[in-house]
């Protein structure tokens, strides 16, 4: 299995802290959210249908014509490499790892730096591209993916670009263009709203393939009550920019907290911040003897943190971090 953020019972049974005395800054995942809507009976007892509005309430969000709702963005990343016969797939890393691990199996994979994609994309049926990347924070200007895109689809080829950190940085989402043929964009709902035990994500992309694509995943791939509550958090306009604003403080303030401790911030997003240093493992492991998980990545050895729930966790972060500095003052 891959490494991911947030496995919290892990680290509590390998630090023996126990499991409610963490704060987890492992994840992209916003710590707060808003207050849910209460969800009908139902919900819970009928199967889900179609015509409930979660889909008009999607498009109207991210601006698309067409969406699918899927259980999660990773659902469609492992079901989209079945669309396609053998393909020669290019991955632009570092990135989300489950990307190259899906097209790894029945395709020919090559994990490429961006400066690389002009040469490449003449040989390439499929481009993945995660923008905002993770962990980098890394945002590709919409021109240079619509230009990469336009080269891919004159041979009929690919272009997916995740945008599960996206939603802070609207401007530079290609949304409105997911209409184009051979253009794929994958949103997560989880991420931003705060509710990644929802298992709620988009695919927008051409009416064909998401027909495809449905066919693939089968019927009633989102849960009736997730149906319920995306349609209500995204339709509430107010509460989407009072989070936007809370993540784009919040994580002003992780940036600066890390610089004064001798930390500066090497790329993030408003969900998270990507520091690449010579002792993030050392960073990591005293964070986590204090009940603070992080993620922890080997090439480049880095550390990405997510943001602090509350005044507490932030008050205990800055702790550790004053010790750190200590030790390497």
């Amino acid at each position: 299995m891959l490494e991911h953020g947030g496995r919290l019972r892990a680290a509590a049974a390998r630090h023996g802290i126990p499991l409610a005395d963490w704060i987890d800054l492992s994840t992209g995942i916003a710590p707060y959210g808003w207050a849910l809507p209460p969800i009908p009976e139902s919900a819970w007892t009928r199967l889900p249908e179609p015509d409930d509005g979660l889909e008009a309430a999607a498009c109207d969000y991210y601006g698309a014509d067409a969406v699918l709702p899927v259980a999660g963005s990773q659902a469609a990343i492992q079901a989209l490499p079945w669309l396609r016969p053998r393909a020669r797939v290019g991955v632009l890393s570092p990135c989300y790892a489950e990307h190259a691990e899906a097209w790894r199996q029945g395709h020919h994979l090559q994990e490429i730096s961006e400066g690389a994609i002009p040469r490449a994309l003449e040989r390439l049926d499929v481009l993945v591209v995660v923008n905002p990347n993770n962990p980098t924070g890394r945002l590709i200007p919409p021109q240079q993916l619509l230009d990469w895109h336009a080269q891919l689809a004159e041979r009929g080829g690919w272009l997916i670009v995740d945008e599960a950190f996206m939603d802070c940085t609207p401007l530079f989402s290609l949304a409105a263009h997911s209409q184009l043929p051979g253009l794929i964009v994958l949103r997560s709902f989880g991420k931003f709203f705060g509710l990644a035990g929802t298992r709620l994500g988009f695919v927008l992309a051409e009416t064909k393939l998401l027909h495809d694509l449905s066919e693939r995943l089968g019927p009633w791939a989102v849960s009736g009550p997730a149906r319920v509550l995306g349609t209500a958090l995204l339709n509430d306009g107010e509460g989407q920019q009072r989070q936007r604003e809370r993540l784009r403080r919040d994580g002003q303030r992780l940036a600066m907290l890390l610089a004064h401790h001798g930390l500066p911030v090497t790329g993030g997003c408003a969900l998270f911040l990507w520091i690449a240093h010579a002792e993030a493992q050392l960073l990591h492991e005293l964070l986590a003897c204090n009940g603070i998980l992080t993620r922890l990545f080997e090439q480049p050895l880095s550390l990405r943190l997510g943001l602090p729930a509350d005044e507490p966790a932030w008050a205990r972060l800055e702790q550790v971090l004053t010790a750190f500095a200590e030790q390497h003052a």
